[in-house]
């Protein structure tokens, strides 16, 4: 179960990946769901992006609006 606070996150991660500052503690519980995982950018820094299951949690949540 997620909290609200990586919840937020997750949906902040989809709308606006480079603009999100990452909380570790948050991080953490996204890929240990395998919600999110990093990918490694050419410049060497790494980048949260959301996995297949991120995608369809939100789209499940989208549908129950």
């Amino acid at each position: 179960m997620l909290s609200p606070h990586e919840f937020a996150t997750l949906m902040l991660l989809k709308d606006a990946p480079d603009q999100v500052e990452l909380n570790r503690a948050d991080l953490d519980a996204l890929l240990e769901s395998q919600l999110v995982r990093l990918q490694r950018l050419a410049s060497g820094h790494q980048r949260a992006e959301i996995t297949v299951n991120g995608h369809s949690l939100l789209e499940a949540v989208a549908r129950i609006r």
